[in-house]
């Protein structure tokens, strides 16, 4: 399914990845763009319509939904992230909670409330955002590995349950990005653009999956070994 001459709406879009989404839709000649966020306020970009919504508040979705009913590709891009000590520190419970409000069941509760729009479409498409971390042991993110991995496992449970009706789902895998939100992190990152860029063409091609960095790309390939990436890191890969 290709972008151009499609309505692409786009959560968490007022910066990095998603207004690379949203951008890359524009040039690949989508009829319109939804960039969502929670602040509309001096949102300015030629071709992209800012919506406001909130992925943890059910009434901003489906007011969003109601106002975007047009659209026929979703990408589900919305997440956060947070540091703690390891898996068993204190506040794990509280911060996976809160990660989970948004990475998780946000985008349940968004794709729900698209879900008649999609199906009304003889076309029509679901990106959710996911991470390497799904496979990756790092301890201090225990929160957003678990909180992405739950999208991971709902992705293809919807994938699934979706095939019949035609729409489809694809999965994005990546690990850092070269956003604002890694600056001072000193690890290797990806160009949001271009994984954008390898998302979009992914869909294009029918594909479930898009793998959009080096070393996702390894780690995914380790899975079925002895000893898998997520138990015995590939060395020098990160």
């Amino acid at each position: 399914m290709d972008v151009a001459k499609n309505t692409v709406f786009v959560t968490g879009a007022s910066r990095g990845l998603g207004l690379a989404f949203a951008r890359e839709a524009v040039r690949r000649g989508a009829t319109k763009v939804y960039a969502g966020m929670r602040n509309i306020e001096g949102f300015n970009e030629p071709g992209i319509i800012p919506v406001k919504i909130d992925v943890t508040d059910k009434a901003s979705i489906a007011a969003a939904a109601a106002l975007a009913t047009d659209t026929n590709i979703l990408v589900n891009n919305a997440g956060i992230a947070a540091l703690i000590d390891g898996p068993l520190s204190g506040d794990v419970e509280e911060q996976s909670k809160h990660l989970f409000d948004t990475n998780y069941y946000g985008v349940v509760r968004v794709t729900q409330a698209f879900e008649q729009a999609l199906s009304n479409k003889a076309q029509a498409a679901i990106i959710n955002v996911l991470s390497d971390i799904v496979w990756l042991p790092r301890p201090i993110l225990t929160p957003y590995a678990a909180s992405k991995a739950a999208a991971w496992s709902f992705t293809n449970q919807l994938r699934h349950h979706l095939l019949e009706r035609g729409i489809k789902v694809l999965g994005l895998h990546v690990g850092f990005l070269d956003t604002d939100l890694t600056k001072g992190i000193d690890v290797p990152k990806a160009d949001p653009q271009d994984v954008v860029r390898q998302t979009y063409d992914a869909l294009a091609a029918g594909k479930s999956e898009v793998m959009a960095d080096h070393g996702t790309k390894v780690l995914k390939t380790t899975l079925s070994d002895e000893q898998p990436g997520y138990i015995h890191l590939p060395e020098g890969m990160f």
